[in-house]
């Protein structure tokens, strides 16, 4: 399972970089056109979508880190079993979290599948939603990792004290 993980964390970190890339690249073509006189109406929509995924793979990422929903303050004034029941009650908490947004956003994905974007008529909005179902499922699959590291951790902790 680790190692699954950890191929499912390079796979985010490499499409969030490519996306981040076509993002900057995007932007960098905008500004060179408009400064050239020239409109290039579909930049700020590829611009705002790349963009999107790329900060909703970061987000998966950081949760699989642990950087990014974390009560530190708590969490290092605890030690022990209490510090492990912070952890668990944050995963058991972030997986509610995460299943959740998962199925609400294959709803929305379903829903706006065949809308169209405005300048890009041959690409559908469906692509774009699409990145909250992979984030929350990726979060989710973390989470449900951390929580089995957690408990494995607490029954070693009663074995022994």
């Amino acid at each position: 399972m680790k190692r699954f993980v950890q191929a499912l964390e390079k796979i985010q970190i490499t499409l969030g970089i490519v996306f981040l890339c076509m993002f900057f690249l995007v932007i960098l073509l905008q500004i060179a056109t408009r400064y050239m006189g020239v409109s290039v109406i579909w930049t700020e929509e590829v611009a705002n979508y790349t963009f999107i995924w790329a900060v909703f793979m970061g987000a998966a990422v950081m949760v699989n880190r642990r950087e990014h929903f974390n009560f530190d303050m708590l969490r290092t004034k605890l030690k022990g079993k209490k510090r492990l029941s912070i952890s668990i009650i944050s995963d058991l908490v972030l997986i509610g979290f995460h299943i959740v947004l998962f199925l609400l956003g294959i709803q929305i994905v379903m829903e706006f599948w065949n809308y169209t974007w405005a300048t890009l008529p041959d690409m559908k909005m469906g692509y774009v939603w699409l990145s909250i179902p992979v984030m929350a499922g990726t979060m989710l699959l973390y989470s449900i990792t951390h929580l089995i590291e957690h408990m494995k951790a607490w029954k070693a902790k009663e074995v022994t004290e």
